[in-house]
């Protein structure tokens, strides 16, 4: 939640009607930078409870405990703040200018999901919705919250019932204008604004985003699990990636695009037109050996007011490690074999898996190192790739994959 007065400003003017003011507001989003505006009320969602409930008894949520954690509150925005009688959604387009899975053929690069490239969306985002929260509440006279993506509201129905677009089989906000390519932003108000009808679904017999996943993360159309997911597994996910989705994840380092660039809506999509969002060319397919090299204070100064930095430079680095050890790039070998010595064991863990895959003799010539490990979980990756504990190299073959 975007910290909002709570008390009701002195109006400047009278309010204007309901159709005026919706007007007007849809004028003044636009002005902001938003590139859709709708509005819906706080009753839109019936079934929103009951299938986050589903979600979460299936365990899909992984270890996104927070979203168990204040579920009443997500499901029903009355919950959340009984004030509210108008929800308006917002939409900012960053829509890139290709296809993002055209950089997975390039192994020595690494994959940033396309919202990660540019500026931190968070902050662009928050920066207009504020902006347009201070006018419709002193136009209003009435006390409003903004929110983007931080607080517990389920952005994605509130604006499939607003008509922003309908959330498609991967469980994703689709539009007829923007394809899938649309940040989210909300504003609750306690001023009475005309509301907007829902958008239909028009995924027809489509299944284009499910076939598109690389790990299998959709059991069913409508319905994703988390735990699969690569963007969970790379952003999310504070641990070790399991092994059975290392070989899928490839080369991306950052989140997933596969099922959101599948979908044929994308032919409607536009580039984005606010600027800080574009790519940064330094983000553009970024070589892994430079990566790789990457302290911590280097990766913060690489990704400031970016995305990327909220994982920070371990979980990062467990990544690219995991991309380099898909690569099969001899280059990297020296690269990878100085992590073994990382103080972080998240990413000697994965540095072990890495150089297993890119040179296991040299793993074994690297042995030694088991018998003083300490973490739980590095032993269990020496293990895996063969070595004892007391330094000896046994079968250093590996077996990854899913299911």
């Amino acid at each position: 939640m975007v910290p909002h007065t709570d008390r009701s400003p002195e109006p400047t003017r009278p309010a204007p009607a309901a159709s005026g003011l919706k007007a007007s507001l849809i004028v003044r989003a636009r002005a902001e930078g938003f590139d859709a505006v709708r509005v819906t009320g706080p009753d839109a969602i019936p079934a929103a409870p009951e299938r986050l409930r589903s979600f979460l008894d299936s365990g899909f949520q992984g270890s996104m405990a927070w979203m168990a954690e204040r579920a009443e509150q997500r499901g029903d925005p009355r919950i959340l703040w009984p004030d509210v009688r108008s929800i308006v959604m917002l939409g900012l387009n960053y829509g890139p200018g290709s296809d993002p899975r055209l950089g997975l053929e390039d192994r020595a690069g690494g994959l940033i999901s396309a919202y990660a490239q540019g500026d931190d969306y968070h902050d662009v985002v928050k920066k207009k919705l504020k902006s347009l929260g201070r006018w419709l509440g002193e136009t209003t006279g009435q006390a409003l919250k903004v929110f983007v993506d931080t607080a517990p509201v389920m952005e994605k129905p509130l604006a499939a019932a607003a008509g922003l677009g309908w959330q498609g089989k991967h469980t994703n906000l689709v539009s007829r204008e923007f394809g899938s390519w649309l940040f989210l932003g909300a504003i609750f108000s306690a001023a009475a604004i005309e509301p907007d009808g829902p958008e239909r679904d028009h995924c027809g017999s489509c299944r284009a985003c499910l076939d598109a996943c690389p790990t299998a993360a959709f059991p069913a159309p409508y319905r994703l699990d988390a735990r699969r997911c690569i963007s969970y597994l790379t952003i999310e996910n504070k641990g070790p990636i399991p092994r059975r989705f290392r070989a899928a994840i490839g080369n991306r380092i950052y989140g997933c695009d596969d099922c959101l660039a599948a979908c044929p809506w994308n032919k409607f999509a536009q580039t984005a037109r606010e600027q800080r969002l574009a790519a940064r060319a330094e983000l553009r397919q970024p070589r892994l050996l430079d990566l790789a090299r990457l302290d911590d204070a280097g990766f913060r100064a690489l990704f400031a007011r970016n995305p990327v930095k909220r994982i920070g430079r371990d979980r990062f680095m467990r990544n690219v490690l995991v991309a380099l050890g898909n690569g099969g790039d001899g280059a990297a070998v020296p690269a990878v074999e100085r992590l073994l010595r990382d103080p972080s064991p998240l990413v000697r863990g994965a540095a072990i898996w890495a150089l297993s895959r890119l040179a296991p003799e040299r793993l074994a010539a690297a042995s030694a190192l088991a018998v003083d490990e300490t973490d739980g979980e590095v032993r269990t990756e020496w293990c895996e790739a063969g070595i004892d504990f007391q330094g000896n190299a046994a079968n250093l073959s590996h077996s990854d994959g899913l299911p």
